[in-house]
């Protein structure tokens, strides 16, 4: 019996065909719009599922497939603004915005930091002028108490010769003045005993290995008297300005005549 040609219950019977790759069945219509069910037409199950997963994609002029949603999302990449950026553009913003007439808020800034700066520069100025150390304002004509010292050193480059014996003649002398000047520039730059430095002395020369004798006059204030002997006048503080300055000279020339051994100070209290 053919059944292509039956119809039951008035409903139009359909030839099913079996693919031959898997075995799933479909319906082959002969004719679209006669053989769809309650007049809607047939849509095949595979084709409408690829259609909602799958976005639309257009060959591109090369021939390959380019896809529109993966370009939205590329474009929407694209016009993103980070927050760092908007940040700086806000700050720029406020910036530049007009505080009174034309001036803007960065030029008041601006003009604030100056003034704070030019502020400190003057201050620092004006202190430097006015201050005025305590120590430095004596009155040199309060120190009248002598306190002397006596000593002697050697002069090891130097040759002792008569001439140099005789404190009169004209080497003695010239050697005497520069070793005096020596003394006293040494004594007149000690921030503790330049106010108090008087006068430096050579008042002899002697043999062997050449020895130079020394007196030294420092003068101080009646009612500081006894602290200053006792510290700052006191035999071992002037003893150590001197070493110190033999032992701290930039650069000793041991081959000059007036090079000054170090070891070969001695100091001793005048009464």
């Amino acid at each position: 019996m053919d059944l292509e040609g039956v119809v039951t219950h008035g409903i139009p019977l359909q030839t099913f065909k079996t693919n031959g790759n898997d075995g799933a069945s479909y319906s082959s219509h002969e004719q679209g719009g006669a053989d769809d069910v309650d007049g809607a037409p047939h849509r095949n199950p595979d084709t409408t599922e690829r259609q909602g997963l799958l976005p639309a994609q257009t060959p591109s002029c090369n021939g390959e497939t380019v896809d529109h949603a993966a370009g939205a999302q590329n474009k929407l990449g694209n016009t993103y603004t980070p927050q760092k950026n908007s940040s700086v553009d806000r700050i720029k913003r406020e910036l530049n915005e007009v505080v009174y007439r034309k001036v803007k808020l960065w030029m008041v800034i601006l003009f604030i930091f100056l003034l704070i700066v030019a502020v400190i520069i003057i201050s620092l100025y004006l202190c430097s002028v006015i201050y005025e150390d305590e120590d430095e304002n004596f009155d040199r004509s309060l120190f009248t108490v002598p306190r002397s010292f006596n000593g002697s050193f050697q002069l090891p480059n130097l040759v002792f010769t008569e001439e140099l014996s005789t404190h009169s003649s004209n080497e003695s002398q010239t050697l005497a003045a520069h070793l005096q000047e020596k003394l006293a520039g040494l004594y007149r730059s000690s921030p503790a005993l330049g106010r108090y430095f008087s006068e430096a002395e050579i008042s002899a020369f002697r043999n062997g290995s050449f020895i130079a004798d020394y007196q030294l006059t420092f003068v101080m204030p009646e009612d500081q008297q006894d602290q200053l002997r006792n510290v700052t006048l006191s035999r071992e503080m002037v003893y150590n300005v001197f070493r110190q300055f033999l032992y701290d000279q930039e650069q000793p020339d041991e081959s000059g005549q007036m090079y000054i051994d170090p070891v070969s100070l001695k100091m001793s209290l005048r009464h």
